[in-house]
């Protein structure tokens, strides 16, 4: 049930960077980031209070949701937002995929997470299979201003790598749905000060095509990844659960072969293969000795 739970969660992650991309050109990117924010946010405490699940309590507890806001969702938002403007999927995939990397980093040292060398060599293939489906993107030249694209995938990288610490270590303590609600409100109000300070809101171009995006996105790829994310985390070490973001570059591939007319090259038929194979190591069972 874990695993379904990790694949359909890296399913709808896949489906945001196309929302993500559809809605920037109808809205300031800041303002986009923060409705997203704002709408998951109270979709989520609305179903909390709803079903009267418990609030956080204590301080410590509060200043880990702020932590996990700045990062997941501040840093998270305004890295994937602004990367969307400079920078094509294939680079974002690349630079978005050190995330597992950094996180079992992390892990290791944080969360007392060993890896043994079956698992620290299914988390390389995993990675491997990413550069051989998209090192073909960055040699035909079709991304746009690598630095600052890089920069900003970069970001939201890290801070999603940290989040997803500051959640395994609070996983269990607090409410899902609460805590996740809660992160998102709060890492919300930043996105939104710096929006207001540097945009101008006003422009948003209230479509229908625009709601679509914005409603599909804060609902599915938000509100309901970051609770099925934290209820993972509750039952699964960090790492094993961040090796399966893996499949989302995967995903993204099918979804643009069947939706996009996108090309199946070779280089990702193999890449893909060298990463399904990454992911089924880091999930097999160790033999009973």
């Amino acid at each position: 049930m874990t695993t379904l739970r990790i694949v359909i969660v890296m399913f709808l992650w896949a489906i945001c960077f196309p929302l993500i991309v559809t809605g920037l050109p109808l809205a300031p990117h800041l303002s986009f980031a923060t409705l997203r924010a704002v709408i998951a946010g109270i979709a989520l405490l609305g179903v909390a209070f709803y079903l009267k699940r418990p609030m956080p309590k204590g301080w410590t507890t509060w200043w880990q949701l702020a932590g996990i806001g700045i990062c997941a969702t501040t840093l998270g938002f305004l890295g994937m937002f602004h990367a969307a403007e400079f920078i094509n999927p294939g680079m974002a995939t690349v630079i978005a995929n050190t995330q597992p990397l950094l996180a079992a980093f992390l892990a290791h040292h944080f969360l007392d997470e060993r890896l043994n060398m079956k698992e620290k060599g299914g988390l390389g293939l995993g990675f491997a299979g990413i550069l051989v489906i998209t090192t073909p993107r960055f040699i035909d030249g079709a991304a746009g201003n690598y630095l600052i694209g890089m920069t900003y995938i970069l970001l939201a990288a890290l801070g999603i790598t940290v989040s997803n610490v500051l959640i395994k270590k609070m996983s269990g303590s607090v409410d899902a749905i609460m805590a996740m609600g809660w992160q998102l409100i709060l890492g919300g109000i930043p996105l939104a000060v710096i929006s207001l300070l540097t945009e101008n809101p006003t422009t948003i171009t209230w479509s229908g095509k625009f709601l679509v995006s914005l409603i599909s996105l804060a609902l599915f790829g938000t509100a309901l990844v970051y609770w099925m994310w934290y209820l993972i985390l509750q039952d699964t070490s960090l790492t094993h659960a961040n090796v399966f973001s893996f499949l989302v570059p995967l995903f993204g591939l099918v979804l643009g072969v069947a939706f996009y007319n996108e090309a199946l090259t070779a280089s990702m038929i193999i890449g893909a293969g060298i990463t399904a194979s990454g992911i089924w190591m880091m999930g097999r069972p160790e033999k009973a000795q």
